[in-house]
């Protein structure tokens, strides 16, 4: 699995980040920060746990708005079941960044991932953001992906841009996840960034449709975390008109947009902990999206589904047992299986294969299976990865 080195937040115009290290991890850098030159549209989703970080409330208050500078954002402390103090930590975060970018303390949003219950140390976080602030480069994006990192063994960045008219427009992103990752709405970390100019209403409403179709099917583990936080800021410097409604350039920008958020989500799945492979799980012939959706993340989240892909082992038993208990009505005779181009089930009933085959098909980085369970529209495609012995050694070992 190779690291994809990319400018990630920092390729559209006037955006600047980086990464440094304030001494919040054992070792790595640790502090990113995204700074928007001129004053920026925003908007964020959240995680839809009862259970919420600090820097997720303090971010949540303060979007969508229409005049945001930057995020500060930190790994090894998720500033999470840390009460009032949490709180005043994650706006001390923001205001310190405020002040030495000498932009409003409102204009700043604040991120957090790693080990919960812990106060922030920050006398280290504030002297990393000093550090920051001098560090801010136009080349920081990868910087700013590696300083969340956890348990990711690269970072995430992904680019796209298109034209409004004779107008370029860019968008780039970043995301951290490795585990924990069973997201609604949000993934780790993630931060997009646009010069497009657009209000913060369309720009909620774009992120919501694409993060549907992307995060919201993206899975590790089956767990959401306290800390899923993705926000995009969009600074308006390409010069387009801005985009105030449903239009042709809206529906350009999702398409941007769709696109690096798919290559983020793509990405955490093929890094999940531990794994050995990405698997990428298509539903298709129910009567709608969402119960396609509901049948793949079912059969994407199966223990048994998961460790049978580590071992390489064509059990399409597993697969048809984690559809049957989605909750989604279906004809057990109408179903069709597929691992790559290797037919598995035919009308319900089991297809000779050749073992040889399936099992050198399942070894590849990337497996797809497509399971198809009748005649209607719906359609929904799923990334997670596999579960190997290396999954349960991270996790037995990340202490609190």
């Amino acid at each position: 699995m190779t690291e994809n080195l990319t400018n990630g937040v920092t390729y559209p115009l006037g955006f600047k980040a980086c990464g440094v290290r304030a001494g919040i991890k054992e070792s790595g850098d640790d502090l990113a920060l995204i700074y928007s030159e001129s004053p920026a549209a925003g908007a964020g989703l959240f995680t839809t746990n009862m259970v919420k970080a600090a820097p997720v409330l303090l971010s949540r208050s303060r979007l969508p708005a229409d005049n945001l500078h930057a995020i500060v954002a930190n790994s090894g402390n998720a500033n999470a079941c840390t009460g009032e103090q949490g709180i005043n930590d994650a706006r001390s975060m923001a205001a310190h960044a405020a002040e030495l970018l000498g932009v409003p303390e409102e204009s700043v949003l604040a991120a957090s991932t790693g080990i919960i219950g812990h106060a922030m140390p920050m006398k280290k976080v504030l002297a990393g953001i000093d550090k920051a602030v001098q560090s801010l480069s136009a080349e920081g994006g990868i910087d700013a992906a590696r300083a969340v990192m956890t348990t990711d063994t690269y970072p995430k960045t992904a680019t796209a841009e298109f034209s409004i008219g004779d107008t370029r427009v860019r968008v780039g992103g970043m995301a951290k996840g490795a585990g924990m990752i069973c997201p609604n709405v949000a993934t780790m970390l993630s931060f997009i960034t646009t010069d497009a100019a657009i209000t913060s209403r369309m720009l909620l409403r774009a992120l919501t449709k694409s993060a549907d179709v992307s995060y919201n099917c993206l899975t590790i583990d089956g767990d959401t975390s306290t800390n899923d936080t993705v926000i995009i800021l969009a600074n308006g410097m390409a010069g387009n008109a801005k985009i105030d409604s449903d239009c042709p350039e809206f529906n350009e920008f999702l398409l941007a947009l769709g696109s690096v958020t798919t290559s983020l989500a793509k990405q955490v799945a093929m890094d999940g902990e531990g794994a050995t492979k990405m698997v990428e799980i298509t539903v298709e012939g129910t009567a709608s999206y969402e119960d396609a959706r509901q049948i793949a993340k079912t059969v994407a989240n199966s223990p048994l589904v998961k460790t049978a892909m580590f071992g390489c082992d064509p059990n399409w038993g597993r697969v048809l047992a984690a559809a049957g208990r989605a909750g989604v009505n279906f004809d057990p005779a109408d179903v069709n299986l597929y691992f790559g181009e290797i037919e598995m089930l035919r009308g319900g009933e089991p297809v000779a294969f050749p073992a040889d085959k399936a099992h050198e098909l399942l070894d590849k980085q990337e497996v797809h299976v497509l399971l198809q369970v009748g005649g209607g529209p719906g359609r929904a495609v799923v990334w997670t990865s596999d579960f190997s012995y290396d999954y349960v050694k991270i996790n037995a070992e990340y202490h609190t």
